[in-house]
């Protein structure tokens, strides 16, 4: 088991939207690749990416970026990247050989020889018995691992019942949940609690649930039009912070970062102006007063 939370930082720069659109040796793709630099200058440990993020845009911008964040000042920046290997995406193949190639595809990219963490992403093609057995993804990834080409590997997917059953094999350093631990779905709970107790790094993505928590009702929720129960809740966690005075994307974002379980959470961010309000959302005191209030809102919603 690697540990890598002693590396982590609170906040990890996610990044699937990163070039999406952008023709290589555009202007549109060198704004986009200024926007990549100051991710990598943000003082936030890492930048989160995957090989069919953009359809490979997205690590093809970072690398670029990379290569202009690459100062003395900035010397590290190529050990901050995470990525993560995909499926085929023509042939749908997702065993060992298609892992070592999705590994080759994104180090091209990024324009680096190793990776300090690498996820196996969205394994649905194949059940986790198919993904442990001989020849499998996961033998894929531990041998980037023993290789000293990686130097952690992590799972992410959804759902979490399947998530568990990954933790529970006992090989991976490190989980990353998406829009399971928020204000209105702590559904990872106990994926995380797992995860720790084994000595899993906890990387929490998408604290905003897809959206709604920022831009209210009107938004998607996990990427779905929200049902009325959601809705609802949404207008009871609206009341609460307004009657503390604080805006409800703050304690969204805070309810992740002050959480225990949680080692990094991860924002996808993809612009200059985004990480700024990123940042100016971390930096939000929320009114401790409020924590118990949610808590008991929480409880209200499972009895």
């Amino acid at each position: 088991m690697t540990r890598i939370a002693t590396t982590v930082s609170p906040l990890t720069l996610g990044t699937s939207g990163l070039g999406r659109g952008t023709v290589p040796g555009s202007p549109e793709e060198a704004e986009v690749v200024a926007d990549a630099v100051a991710l990598l200058r943000s003082g936030h440990a890492y930048v989160d990416t995957s090989n069919n993020y953009s359809d490979g845009r997205s690590e093809a911008v970072i690398g670029l970026a990379l290569r202009e964040a690459d100062t003395d000042a900035d010397a590290d920046a190529a050990t901050r990247v995470i990525t993560k290997v995909d499926v085929d995406p023509v042939t749908g193949a997702f065993d060992r050989d298609r892992v070592l190639r999705s590994f080759e595809e994104s180090t091209a990219r990024l324009g680096v020889d190793r990776l300090p963490l690498l996820h196996l992403h969205d394994p649905y093609a194949v059940s986790v018995s198919e993904t442990m057995a001989p020849n499998g993804a996961v033998e894929g990834l531990r041998e980037l691992r023993d290789a000293g080409v990686v130097d952690a590997i992590g799972i992410a997917t959804y759902p979490v019942d399947e998530m568990r059953e990954y933790v529970a094999t006992g090989v991976f350093d490190a989980v990353l949940s998406h829009n399971c631990f928020t204000l209105l779905d702590q559904s990872a709970t106990p994926l995380f609690r797992a995860a720790q107790e084994r000595g899993m790094t906890v990387f929490n993505a998408a604290p905003f649930a897809s959206g709604i928590l920022v831009k209210g009702a009107t938004s998607t929720y996990t990427y779905r039009e929200p049902s009325p129960e959601i809705i609802a809740r949404l207008a009871q966690l609206e009341k609460l912070c307004r009657a503390h005075g604080v805006e409800l994307p703050a304690v969204a974002l805070h309810f992740s970062l002050r959480s225990p379980l949680v080692d990094s959470t991860v924002v996808g961010v993809k612009t200059r102006a985004r990480l700024a309000a990123l940042d100016q959302l971390a930096a939000v005191e929320v009114p401790g007063e409020i924590w118990p209030e949610l808590d008991a809102l929480h409880g209200s919603w499972a009895a």
